[in-house]
């Protein structure tokens, strides 16, 4: 099974340098077939079954998922610290009410089965206070903000209907994002999805009495502008981790190496739009490359040229990086050659064995990347995925 990096090599060898004109590196007949099953492969890479649909009309993504995305990760999508994020996906929903200002729905549906919820957000934008019938109590600048979990919607004003979830004071005056934790509930929705009967938010003064309507108001999707519309946040993990971030699994990076080995018998190249320079000489590519030391080059991935740029949002595109060249002996330390391959490339340079290959330049360190992009559903989800740039090359 092919890592990403050899997929994304394969997918590029695909890749025509010229719209139209079919690639001369893969046999005519096998170069479409090769190219869906690396497309079926990396999908399932990005944890996605099928890609999702382009939205059908223009959606601004909401700006906290846009601001978490930069926060998070380069102009290239890679990474910036791996701690910032709690899990590998955070994912966003609009309320689906359209109206209630004190009553939300969301539909969770999107959320896989292996998603493990770690903390779930309610955000709401409250609004600047309107000006009452009557004057406020005397001293009176802050109230209460209570978050319940609706357990009976035809009984929510008794104290069996609803569950409280969080609660919080809030300044009568002030407007903004409100951010309140709602884990308890998003949890138990996703063990039953039909307990899913919404959140229900009250507001009363510090006395426990309700407020005149109107003196606090939140946002809602029907009344107010979209980038204010009432939003959950959800971050999870669903798992998944690269074959160099795990200790308990060397399996996957010996897979790595082999993949390497694999790719070098099937005589897949770059196209000429990706390869380096051509030699005036009367050497093969293949003995071109194999001059050259070991090292790390780069390897522009285009999302609209795999045909994703309908529903990736950021990035566009990333440079994935990739390894190439010999690894001859002596190793030097610049090859970052590990202590195994040396002994191979003793045995190879003395011929000890005619069975045993010489060290593979590959990837001895990898980043990950992030992607925003549309889920079916046309919620936004920032995803972050292990292994998807080669940080440096060394002979293994």
């Amino acid at each position: 099974m092919f890592h990403p990096q050899q997929l994304l090599l394969l997918l590029l060898a695909w890749m025509p340098a010229f719209p139209g004109r079919p690639s001369s590196h893969l046999e005519a007949g096998a170069s479409e077939g090769t190219r869906a099953q690396a497309l079926k492969r990396l999908l399932e890479v990005f944890g996605i079954g099928d890609p999702p649909q382009s939205p059908q009309h223009i959606i601004r993504p909401p700006q906290y998922m846009v601001d978490l995305y930069n926060t998070v990760a380069d102009d290239d999508g890679v990474t910036k610290d791996p701690d910032i994020l709690e899990g590998n996906t955070v994912r966003s929903f609009l309320d689906r009410t359209h109206g209630d200002q004190m009553r939300f729905l969301f539909i969770l549906s999107s959320v896989a089965k292996n998603e493990r919820v770690l903390t779930a957000e309610l955000h709401l934008f409250k609004l600047r206070a309107r000006a009452t019938d009557g004057p406020l109590p005397r001293r009176q600048h802050f109230c209460q903000v209570s978050i319940y979990q609706v357990l009976d919607k035809d009984s929510m004003d008794t104290p069996e209907g609803k569950k409280l979830l969080s609660a919080k004071l809030l300044a009568l005056q002030g407007t903004g994002w409100e951010v309140f934790a709602i884990t308890q509930a998003v949890r138990s929705w996703m063990d039953e999805e039909s307990s899913n009967q919404g959140l229900l938010v009250t507001v009363r003064s510090l006395g426990g009495a309700p407020l005149d309507d109107g003196a606090v108001q939140f946002a809602s999707g029907r009344d107010h502008h979209e980038s204010k519309r009432p939003m959950l946040v959800l971050f999870t993990d669903d798992g998944r981790r690269g074959a160099l971030n795990d200790d308990d699994d060397d399996d996957d990076y010996s897979n790595l190496v082999l993949s390497c080995l694999e790719l070098s018998h099937q005589n897949v190249a770059l196209p000429g739009h990706l390869a380096g320079p051509k030699s005036n000489g009367t050497r093969t590519p293949r003995s071109v490359d194999n001059q050259l030391p070991c090292q790390r080059l780069p390897l522009s991935v285009d999302f609209e040229e795999i045909g994703w740029s309908g529903w990736i949002i950021s990035p566009r595109g990333y440079n994935a990086y990739h390894c190439k060249g010999s690894c001859p002996f002596p190793l030097g330390e610049n090859m970052r050659p590990t202590n195994h391959a040396t002994v191979l490339s003793i045995i190879n340079a003395l011929k000890l064995s005619q069975e045993v290959s010489g060290p593979c330049c590959v990837p001895d360190k990898l980043f990950s990347i992030n992607l925003l992009y549309f889920d079916d559903d046309e919620n936004v989800v920032l995803k972050q995925y292990d292994d998807m740039v080669a940080g440096s090359c060394g002979c293994h």
